[in-house]
């Protein structure tokens, strides 16, 4: 309950020390720290909770991909607390998915304190983009991107070659949807637009106006896909929703990536360096 020292399960794994944080106002509520970045929040008694605003937002992509409670093909690629997959898992009974983590005893951690018993989810550990370059073709409904080494997203998963094997994996009617974080002029975030539009027909963005336009840093979602994106939709339920934001339809995320260059895996750089305590709980 609120007002109540929180449960702190503290661990090293293989590429930092992890914390799982007890929710005060969730009994069952976790978050889950790496290095200090908080990286999940998982209700385990309420798996279609979403804390935070940018996993809200995928969760409306889910929700808008197929018929509610159709099952649906998903290949994560990062893992953090798997929460989005657990969602999936529950608004979408009977769905495949893939979650991949590249720190093993991390995978451990989560599996042995938050685990999720859905028969239909997998957890590989694994390098991402490796992942998805074995992946079959056609062979997901939905990939998703949240990949953070520390606070930055790697440079080898930014890039248009790394799209292409992700166009490649998806299903027709597939959608490829990422985590963008990025700031002041969004630079980084433009050339994951530019390479986006560089592979796939049709690309939108889901994002705060305050990020939008440089007053804070954030993470914007990116969409893309060959076949048309359900982009009014979407707009409506970022609009309505508690973490308010704005779809940046086919022509405004045009206009959004002008001049940047789409990003090649030659000169790629990570996505930037947060603000201090930005990601902090």
């Amino acid at each position: 309950m609120a007002g109540f020292a929180r449960a702190v399960i503290r661990a090293q794994v293989g590429h930092g020390f992890a914390e799982l944080v007890g929710d005060p106002d969730r009994p069952r509520g976790w978050t889950l720290l790496v290095d200090g970045t908080a990286q999940s929040h998982v209700d385990l008694d309420d798996p279609t909770h979403l804390e935070f605003e940018y996993v809200r937002r995928l969760g409306h992509v889910v929700d808008l991909l197929a018929p509610p409670t159709e099952p649906l093909r998903v290949l994560h690629l990062g893992g953090g607390a798997w929460t989005l997959a657990r969602y999936v898992a529950a608004t979408r009974p009977g769905s495949v998915q893939q979650v991949v983590e590249l720190d093993g005893e991390l995978a451990d951690l989560v599996g042995a304190r938050l685990p999720a018993d859905d028969p239909g989810l997998e957890v590989t550990v694994g390098d991402a983009r490796a992942a998805l370059a074995s992946a079959a073709p056609a062979s997901w409904d939905l990939v998703v991107l949240d990949v953070f080494a520390g606070a930055r997203t790697p440079a080898h998963v930014t890039t248009v070659e790394f799209l292409r094997l992700a166009a490649a994996a998806l299903a027709d009617g597939g959608v490829y949807a990422a985590n963008v974080a990025d700031g002041d002029a969004l630079v980084f975030a433009r050339g994951q637009v530019a390479a986006a539009r560089e592979v796939f027909a049709h690309v939108a963005v889901i994002v705060a106006a305050d990020v939008l336009h440089g007053r804070r840093f954030g993470n914007l979602v990116l969409v893309a896909s060959q076949d048309p994106l359900p982009e009014q939709e979407l707009a409506r339920r970022a609009a309505a929703d508690p973490f308010r934001a704005s779809v940046l339809d086919g022509r405004r995320a045009r206009r959004f990536a002008g001049g940047a260059a789409p990003p090649l895996d030659r000169g790629a750089r990570p996505s930037p360096v947060p603000p201090a305590g930005f990601f902090g709980q």
